[in-house]
């Protein structure tokens, strides 16, 4: 996916998605301060862009993850709901913080003791629309990268936030109960005023552009693709773009909750 941005008189191709939030990020912090509490010295340049950064990356792996463990709970993480599973009374607490962070009748926090593991998770249950959802937080997910990126970011900004607080970028401002909103909104200011153009492929360019992105010597990005084997390759494009539908059934079937694509 290939972006064209402009934002005021700058104007640029982003090569992916990464790319095109870092520059809207870059952007909207332009001007931009974060008075975190009524009369507290405001928070802005490198300091509030390094908030900025955590918080997103957090947000990035909660996207990634929202289809194994539920969103809110990741949320509430995120929001400073500590977890420890390391005995029974610290999974009930543990339990209980989660709870009062969803704050929501449709989900309920359990704690179950998996004897075979001889350790204790926590469940999450969401009824929504009258489907039951549950996931599980268990030590595997407290020993991940995932898990330590999103209390990192817990730790910077979650207490961050108190009465009377509110973002503002030049002359606008806006009322904010959480970090999470003072981003969005300063996000959500610059894109107002963006024009953004998204390529899906190089058909979709006139000769111009396609000079500019792909073809320019000076601009252009090259990348070397190899393949370590190639008998593997080779099975698995056979697999996914053969003739034989059941082979390409059981590889979706066993792969889609882990998968990772660009379609």
């Amino acid at each position: 996916m290939l972006y064209k941005v402009k934002v005021g008189k700058e104007e640029r191709y982003l090569k992916d998605d990464h790319e095109r939030d870092q520059f809207m990020l870059r952007q909207a912090l332009v001007g931009a301060a974060l008075h975190p509490r009524r009369d507290a010295v405001p928070i802005q340049g490198d300091t509030l862009a390094q908030l900025a950064q955590s918080y997103l990356l957090a947000e990035a792996v909660i996207s990634r993850l929202n289809r194994l463990i539920d969103e809110g709970a990741l949320y509430a993480i995120l929001q400073g709901a500590r977890i420890d599973l390391a005995d029974a009374e610290g999974a009930r607490a543990s339990a209980a913080r989660l709870a009062a962070k969803l704050g929501n009748g449709d989900v309920r926090v359990q704690v179950r003791y998996d004897e075979k593991l001889e350790r204790h998770q926590l469940v999450i249950e969401r009824n929504r629309h009258g489907n039951l959802r549950w996931s599980v937080i268990d030590d595997d997910f407290l020993v991940s990268g995932d898990y330590r990126q999103i209390t990192a970011a817990a730790q910077l900004v979650g207490d961050l936030i108190g009465p009377g607080a509110y973002v503002q970028r030049g002359e606008h401002q806006h009322a904010v109960s959480d970090f999470g909103q003072a981003v969005h909104w300063l996000r959500a200011e610059v894109e107002r005023n963006a024009a953004v153009q998204r390529y899906k492929g190089l058909g979709e360019m006139n000769p111009g552009q396609l000079w500019e992105t792909t073809m320019d010597p000076a601009a252009r990005r090259l990348l070397k693709v190899q393949i370590e084997d190639a008998i593997a390759a080779d099975e698995i494009f056979t697999k996914l773009m053969g003739d034989e539908v059941e082979p390409r059934r059981d590889f979706i079937e066993q792969n889609a909750l882990v998968a990772r694509l660009d379609v």
